[in-house]
């Protein structure tokens, strides 16, 4: 294997990439419950993007582990998720914004930095704007669905070391907020950095 790229993304900050096809990027939990927020786009195409509800309905399953494979609105495979040492990861909790801090936590939180504004300065850096942001994944963050049918965010599963895998089907933009919440236990209340790594070789 060859290491194309290797990168440590400080706590709360934001970090893209363009994956070409056969590559693998690697996010590793350097600290442990760590939630990195996480969009894909067609490298050739921005509009073919990652789509939630397309994935999850290809897989029967709002969770992402080993096997899942990230689908834009079309079906097409952008990215196939080929290992996970955490176990599941959320596709419905959305990102945080100073919109949404201040409606769950209260107008003292509304100067903090958030998920949104990581993606949109990240994104302006590929022609990217707001109306190009879409429900994302969530790798590391635990949001488990009652039988009732609520949800919430609540303490992480990983632990330092831990890591995904995903291999690039297509040339694949990547948007990464390593999230900057503060006000919920996705991160133990202590944002702390991430490794994104990209290598090529083997099979393509």
């Amino acid at each position: 294997m060859i290491t194309v790229l290797d990168a440590e993304v400080p706590a709360r900050a934001p970090f893209s990439t363009i994956v070409e096809k056969g590559q693998s990027l690697t996010i590793t939990d350097l600290g442990g419950n760590q939630a990195v927020d996480f969009l894909a786009y067609d490298a050739a195409d921005h509009g073919k993007r990652y789509s939630a509800a397309t994935t999850i309905a290809a897989q029967r399953n709002i969770f992402l582990t080993t096997g899942s494979v990230l689908r834009t609105q079309e079906g097409t495979p952008l990215m196939t998720l080929t290992a996970d040492t955490c176990g599941r990861h959320d596709t419905i909790g959305g990102a945080c914004s100073k919109e949404s801090n201040t409606l769950r936590y209260g107008q003292h939180t509304r100067f903090q930095h958030a998920c949104v504004e990581n993606f949109l300065i990240e994104g302006a850096r590929w022609g990217l704007g707001k109306r190009d942001l879409v429900s994302n994944v969530n790798w590391y963050m635990n949001v488990p669905v009652e039988t009732d049918g609520t949800l919430g965010i609540v303490d992480g599963i990983s632990a330092p070391g831990l890591l995904v895998r995903l291999r690039a089907e297509t040339d694949t933009l990547v948007l990464v907020s390593n999230c900057p919440q503060l006000n919920n236990p996705c991160n133990g209340f202590d944002p702390t950095p991430v490794r994104i790594t990209v290598t090529e070789g083997g099979a393509r």
